[in-house]
């Protein structure tokens, strides 16, 4: 037996930044998500689940059984700029070189981001995560544009995104997954960075959560 330590030195972890976002449109042609590309201006994303809603059932006036509802997934995204590949997933559609309507149809799309791990010992060196999100659809959001004044400033845009999850086989379906680099070798980081970001051979790929150990392992290549 041994007494709890709390706060001992390089066990006060937390996490922080937001980073390194990829979006992986859908291609209807593989079908599956298709070729990544960088997402620069990255500001902020918001994880929000919900549902796990409990529901109790009563009998012989006593608490009987406590259902638990659904969890679904959604995000919110922010950002300064975004790829041109995300315009057909936010609803608009090129028509002629330089030219955009929208109201079209929403692309479903995959989505990767890096947040910072670290403790007190090691700062922001520690390590990183690595967030996968998978079936999202962005619903259209508010832009707000004012006119340059002498208090610099850019606009955000942000979008709200639903999700629908994947099949995970031996598991519940999901919608996400978090990979957290402190727990692997640089070996595999390196193999799973070769798949989220490509390399001077392959195109940037959105792995499933199924083929996520056989990447890790060596056994499934970009």
């Amino acid at each position: 037996m041994s007494k709890l330590v709390f706060d001992a030195e390089g066990e006060r972890f937390y996490e922080t930044g937001t980073k390194n976002g990829v979006l992986y449109p859908w291609d209807k042609a593989i079908p599956g998500y298709g070729k990544g590309v960088a997402w620069n201006g990255l500001t902020a994303v918001t994880e929000s689940p919900e549902g796990a809603e409990v529901t109790t059932l009563w009998a012989d006036d006593i608490p009987y059984l406590n259902l638990l509802s659904a969890e679904t997934f959604k995000a919110t995204i922010e950002a300064y700029m975004y790829p041109d590949e995300f315009g057909e997933c936010d609803g608009s559609v090129s028509i002629t070189p330089g030219v955009k309507i929208g109201q079209q149809k929403r692309k479903k799309f995959g989505f990767c981001y890096k947040t910072i791990l670290g403790n007190d010992t090691e700062g922001n060196d520690l390590g990183c995560k690595y967030h996968l999100i998978y079936g999202c659809l962005a619903a259209p959001s508010e832009r707000s544009y004012a006119t340059v004044n002498d208090n610099p400033d850019v606009m955000t845009f942000s979008w709200a995104v639903s999700t629908t999850p994947v099949k995970v086989p031996g598991f519940k379906p999901t919608s996400c997954a978090t990979i957290e680099s402190s727990k692997l070798t640089s070996e595999q980081i390196t193999k799973l960075e070769n798949y989220l970001y490509g390399t001077d051979n392959t195109d940037p790929k959105l792995p499933l959560p199924d083929q996520i150990p056989g990447i890790l392992a060596g056994t499934v290549n970009p």
